[in-house]
């Protein structure tokens, strides 16, 4: 008779070697949360250091209304990375020994990209100037 714990020793011997990815409802939405880590804790670099996301008072209603943008931006930064990334690596044929390192600069650079992306493919507002400054 084999022993008992042989088919669970197997199953443990190759578990190492899957990559965990994200699930919503049972979905796989193909995210590695180390790449979202990464791209998270670039956007922290961002909004910290570089200040990508300024404080606009400093009244409790600005700070609510700040804090709440840099959540939104760090998601945001965090979910760009996670989905750029490997696609980048791949395009760039880089090793994957950088893929943290890219995830990084992504979600540090990603408030930035995606302010020119909108700014370049979606239609501005109307009453909206077309020098960007503010309405008189």
């Amino acid at each position: 008779m084999p022993e008992p714990i042989t088919p669970a020793a197997a199953t443990l011997a190759t578990a190492p070697g899957a990559i965990a990815a994200l699930t919503i409802a049972g979905i796989n939405l193909g995210l590695r949360p180390d790449v979202l880590v990464a791209g998270f804790a670039g956007a922290l670099v961002a909004i910290v250091l570089l200040g990508s996301v300024p404080a606009s008072g400093d009244t409790w209603r600005h700070l609510v209304r700040t804090t709440g943008r840099r959540l939104w931006v760090s998601l945001a930064s965090s979910i760009t990375a996670g989905y750029l990334t490997p696609a980048a690596l791949v395009i760039k044929n880089l090793p994957d020994a950088l893929l943290l390192a890219a995830a990084f600069s992504i979600g540090a650079f990603a408030q930035w990209a995606l302010r020119v992306v909108m700014e370049r493919y979606l239609p501005k507002p109307r009453g909206t100037p077309a020098s960007g400054g503010p309405t008189p």
